[in-house]
């Protein structure tokens, strides 16, 4: 018998993490994610495991999202010493990630402590630090799409392709008990069909339990072509108006996904004379991660690029600034109209994009344009949800600049795509949605009911059950 635990992104969309325990004793974490929104220090000094580290055998790890990795070093802070599996592109994206998350993580505390020490409050101690992140990527073990890992006497791990960044994966794990085998399929994040640059989510036929993300399970996506022609009268608007336009990205995927749209632009010659800006130096490092891998994927628009453009992005977009030091950065604010900033973070919770909004989102001629997810408590999630003012650094804006939102350039998979994917399977799995906010997961429940008279659960965090 074996059981499975959420500890996270249960009714929620950030900080999965699932513990799967054997009968055998094995004990092993399906991802290790932070939570994201509010203040990042509080937020990180308050995540607590509910199990001890020490006692974890091994992580699987379905993508580099910090979601998904960003507690991995607080796990081998706490004594975790067992092997990380992931693939190969993971693993290489996670030395960029780990390394800048942490490091603004500090950097932060820093910041926090001075305004303690003058209040008279308590000094805080990190919980990670830079050291835990060596120790941890030194525990990464990297493996291909297919490939079979055997943990211990009696669980099979194999990855397959989510399609929803660089090196994402849909989990199999075999477990075998008392000469009996059952299958558990976590699918991660799962991309959509008609991305850019990744390529379709593999389909799976077998599962006995599946864990299946459910973050867009209330709506549909516009298709890519759509989102194409609304970001470019976008661009065309604020030009006429002599804005600017501000776009939060998440540094891995997102990032690369609208630095190939503007260079489809470009090559369309649609996209005047904008100035391009990708004012993040972990995006910076992450695109030519994305550049050594972008020949081993295998998407229409992948292959129609020419053999230079398929070797790098930023050739692909001739307009392109990389702007990885502070002056750069601050520098961009001199120009009052015609540039695009890409900066992140994703959900606006920290990193240069709050910068740029003090500088412009006062201005009614600029353009704040979301192409993800925006999670609860996050300041993404305020300005899409209309807010009129926003505090920043201690200091209250008026919100002005137009407010859109591409939905098409998710990174996620709609309803009818989960509904697709889920559908495949035979027969059908004991289901569990996972990350997702209870709205979008009934959404989902209610359309599996009506399509397929699949009856799924919804677990809460801590809630167990057994496989």
């Amino acid at each position: 018998m074996a059981t499975i635990t959420f500890h996270g992104a249960a009714q929620e969309v950030t900080g999965s993490c699932h513990l799967l325990e054997t009968r055998a004793g094995g004990r092993v974490l399906l991802d290790c994610g932070m939570h994201q929104g509010g203040d990042a220090v509080k937020r990180i000094q308050d995540e607590e495991f509910k199990f001890d580290p020490v006692d974890i055998d091994a992580v699987i790890l379905s993508h580099a999202h910090l979601d998904h990795s960003g507690l991995l070093p607080k796990l081998y802070h706490e004594g975790f010493a067992g092997p990380v599996i992931c693939t190969r592109a993971t693993a290489d994206l996670l030395d960029i990630m780990l390394n800048d998350s942490v490091g603004l993580y500090l950097r932060d505390l820093e910041r926090t402590n001075v305004r303690n020490s003058r209040r008279g409050r308590p000094i805080l101690e990190p919980i990670f630090d830079l050291d835990d992140v060596q120790g941890v990527l030194k525990l990464c073990e990297g493996h291909r799409y297919g490939e079979v890992v055997t943990l211990g006497e009696s669980v099979d791990v194999c990855f397959h392709d989510a399609g929803h960044i660089l090196g994402s994966s849909i989990v199999e794990v075999t477990l075998r008990e008392q000469g009996q085998e059952k299958t558990l399929v976590f699918s991660g994040d799962l991309g959509k069909q008609d991305s850019a640059l990744m390529n379709e989510p593999s389909c799976i036929r077998k599962a006995d339990v599946l864990l299946v993300e459910s973050t867009y399970g209330d709506r549909e996506h516009r298709g890519e072509q759509d989102s194409m022609a609304q970001l470019r009268d976008i661009l065309r608007e604020t030009w006429h108006r002599g804005g600017s336009v501000m776009i939060p990205s998440f540094a891995v995927g997102r990032t690369q996904d609208i630095l190939f749209h503007l260079g489809c632009l470009h090559h369309q010659g649609e996209l005047d004379n904008w100035e391009v800006f990708l004012d993040s130096p972990m995006a910076i490092a992450v695109t030519r991660v994305y550049d050594r891998w972008l020949g081993t994927l295998d998407s229409d628009d992948v292959r129609r690029l020419s053999d230079v453009h398929k070797a790098s992005l930023e050739k692909f977009l001739p307009t392109l600034n990389l702007t990885r030091d502070t002056e750069q950065s601050m520098a961009i604010n001199r120009i009052k109209g015609g540039a695009i900033i890409i900066a992140g973070s994703g959900m606006c919770t920290g990193g240069r994009i709050r910068h740029h909004f003090k500088q412009r989102i006062w201005d009614d001629r600029n353009t704040i344009i979301f192409t993800g997810f925006q999670a609860r408590g996050t300041l993404g999630r305020k300005l899409v949800d209309g807010a009129h003012t926003i505090k920043l650094f201690g200091e209250e804006y008026v919100v002005k600049a137009t407010i859109e939102t591409l939905g098409g350039l998710s990174a996620h998979a709609g309803q009818s795509e989960l509904v697709q994917w889920i559908s495949a399977f035979d027969p059908p799995p004991r289901t569990l949605l996972v990350h997702g906010e209870p709205r979008a997961q009934d959404a989902l429940a209610n359309r599996l009911w009506q399509d397929t008279q699949l009856k799924v659960e919804i677990p809460v965090r801590g809630q167990s059950i057994v496989i």
